[in-house]
């Protein structure tokens, strides 16, 4: 069984920065495609980075330009770098690994940690 572990949430201000990280179990890490959804009070799931088992990476249109994703394979880590966070950056932000390895359909991402509050405030 693979497990999904984030770190890193907590409180920041607008325009401030907050690293997030993931750490999966099991002995394939470097096989998956990585993921990064979030979800706000009221809203939907919404996707906000991927990178791939090749390390390509996309972003979801919100944080383009602002977050960064990427992974170590020693250290079995997805991390999900955050600059200039602004007030609607606020979520639970869970992270998700896709066997596929390339870039995945949201339901093709089989594993999913239990999320990790971010909170962005003046």
């Amino acid at each position: 069984q693979v497990e999904l572990v984030e770190a890193g949430g907590g409180l920041a201000q607008p325009g401030g920065s907050l690293r997030l990280s993931c750490v999966s179990s099991g002995r394939t890490f470097s096989t998956y495609a990585m993921a990064w959804f979030r979800q706000a009070p009221g809203k939907g799931r919404e996707f906000v980075a991927e990178v791939s088992s090749g390390e390509y990476t996309r972003y979801g249109g919100p944080v383009e330009g602002r977050f960064t994703v990427s992974r170590d394979n020693d250290k079995n880590t997805v991390y999900l770098e955050m600059n200039n966070l602004r007030v609607d950056d606020t979520a639970v932000y869970f992270c998700a690994g896709s066997h596929y390895g390339r870039f995945s359909r949201p339901e093709e991402y089989a594993f999913w940690g239990h999320g990790t509050q971010v909170t962005v405030s003046a």
